[in-house]
């Protein structure tokens, strides 16, 4: 009797192996993992396509934290990630900001590497105030510029340039509203970003943190940095 459980379980474990094994194996060595129809894919990223043309980053020209003038061009042959923001935020730009710095604690050092954080607010947000809000997250890197210049023109570079939404509103706190997104910028001033489980590019990255998901994007988002560093 004994003889036909040992029978039974080994056929149960070669079944199993038949059957699972080659999955799992499959699903490893493409390294995909999706989670709430977000991509956590080890493919290429994509390139961010606009009528048929892989887009690319307007030119722009801003003051930094520093009072001097920093363009797109000094991004040229650097990964960087762009956000839209502004210091005297209550609610979204703190945590953005917290996580940037995670970012720039884990890449700031490398000299291809920047962050490009555009205010909305120019009138107030002046080169002194971006200092001391870049002071306040212990920020001394020559690699993370705080940008500000002509509203208008941050505006446009936001909403057209980007497709990340920038707008006054008295009605919110703060009298400003934006989305909470992070871009991914490669060498070449391309925007980038991984695919969906459906093969289409997430385009940009939540800069959030959102409640119950293990990876958060800004995870994603430092594997597609590296990725995009060894291009």
């Amino acid at each position: 009797m004994n003889n036909y459980k040992y029978v039974g379980l080994f056929l149960v474990i070669l079944t199993f192996g038949i059957l699972f094994i080659p999955k799992i194996i499959n699903r490893i060595s493409s390294d995909t993992i999706v989670q709430d129809g977000r991509s956590k894919s080890a493919n290429p990223l994509q390139y961010i396509t606009l009528n048929g043309e892989a887009k690319t980053v307007p030119e722009f020209t801003f003051l930094n934290q520093d009072s001097l003038f920093v363009s797109n061009e000094d991004f040229k042959g650097k990964v960087y990630v762009a956000e839209f923001f502004f210091t005297s935020c209550p609610s979204i730009c703190p945590i953005m900001n917290k996580n940037m710095k995670r970012i720039e604690d884990r890449f700031g050092s490398l000299l291809d590497f920047g962050i490009a954080s555009f205010s909305i607010d120019s009138d107030h947000d002046t080169p002194s105030v971006l200092k001391a809000y870049a002071e306040s997250y212990d920020v001394f890197s020559q690699n993370w510029h705080f940008l500000t210049g002509e509203k208008d023109m941050i505006y446009n570079l936001a909403n057209n340039g980007f497709n990340i939404f920038a707008s006054v509103n008295p009605r919110v706190a703060g009298g400003f509203e934006h989305q909470g997104y992070f871009a991914l910028i490669d060498k070449n001033g391309f925007i980038r970003s991984r695919s969906d489980q459906f093969g289409n590019p997430i385009v940009y990255y939540m800069g959030l943190d959102e409640e119950n998901v293990k990876i958060q994007e800004v995870d994603m988002l430092m594997e597609d940095i590296d990725k995009l560093l060894k291009e």
